[in-house]
């Protein structure tokens, strides 16, 4: 009897450490991101010492988005959970909790001051999770350069390791970083002012306003799940009559009905789909954070500026 207990003490021993983890068959560090475009931010630093897993893929929509059983033994079998922040993915606590995950849960968007939705978006008020707050603070670079140190010191302390590794990755990717943000200035500094107005169908780029000197008006908050009401509707077509706004832009996660409408309605041409809340597919036009917003402020800039 007493060698029976003892070996399933010891078979108890190894079950453990097998439902939680840190490191995956091939001895990297197991890290989960919540979403597309934050995989890709975390990827860039971890690089090879890292086996990521994305939960909300290329192309879903993270505002409403429900997890799946597959999700909960994803975070339970993780070392680190990257989320963004910022309320954006109001339902990732719950499925921590759910799991019973033993992982360190990190924000990306930590030391970040958070846009107040309820006064810069249009005054528009809904019941989701994060009404008081703008959860984009990916779409100014300034705001990414701050995730990645976030994220590189969370991948120092789980794996001590790797810390050279991780250091080099976010170095070198800061400076990319640096490049880009450059070069967005350059190509919005080449439209002229009073072009730089733009109507979109999903309020995601309030950062990049703020950042960049261009306006986004939107005839809905800050999620996917709001309808826009007639009014809002009507209020937006008379804005863009009046101020001869001449392009509209659909987002890569909204219904482009809507937009499809009052481009209708007002002569203003579609100037193509933006991306804001994930990234395309690896054969796709943004299938990179860096790429996504070197394909949006190129799309921006040819819609806005006057052709010659």
């Amino acid at each position: 009897m007493l060698n029976r207990r003892a070996i399933l003490a010891s078979a108890l021993v190894v079950l453990v450490p097998l439902a939680t983890p840190a490191y995956s068959q091939t001895g990297k560090l197991t890290v989960v991101a919540s979403f597309s475009i934050l995989a890709d931010i975390v990827q860039n630093i971890g690089g090879d010492r890292i086996a990521l897993t994305t939960l909300v893929k290329s192309g879903g929509d993270s505002h409403v988005y429900a997890p799946t059983p597959s999700d909960a033994k994803t975070v339970s079998d993780a070392k680190l959970v990257i989320s963004n922040g910022l309320k954006f993915e109001g339902w990732m606590k719950r499925l921590m909790q759910s799991a019973q995950s033993k992982a360190t849960l990190v924000e990306a968007s930590m030391g970040i001051k958070g846009r107040n939705a309820k006064t810069e978006t249009h005054g528009h008020k809904h019941g989701h999770d994060h009404a008081s707050v703008d959860p984009h603070a990916w779409q100014a670079v300034g705001n990414v350069k701050v995730y990645v140190t976030n994220i590189r010191d969370a991948l120092i302390k789980a794996d001590e390791a790797g810390k050279a590794v991780y250091e080099a990755n976010a170095t070198r990717y800061l400076n990319e970083l640096d490049l880009l943000d450059a070069e967005i200035k350059t190509t919005v500094a080449k439209i002229p002012e009073s072009s730089r107005k733009i109507i979109t169908s999903h309020d995601a780029f309030g950062y990049f306003q703020d950042a960049y000197g261009l306006k986004f008006i939107a005839p809905r908050g800050v999620s996917t799940e709001s309808e826009a009401s007639a009014k809002d509707v009507a209020r937006i077509i008379q804005q863009i009559k009046r101020e001869k706004i001449t392009a509209v832009f659909i987002e890569n996660v909204s219904d482009p009905r809507l937009i499809q409408q009052i481009s209708a309605e007002t002569g203003a041409r579609i100037g193509g789909a933006l991306f804001s809340d994930s990234l395309s597919l690896a054969d796709g036009l943004a299938p990179t954070y860096i790429a996504m917003m070197q394909h949006n402020v190129k799309l921006i800039s040819e819609a806005l500026t006057p052709k010659v």
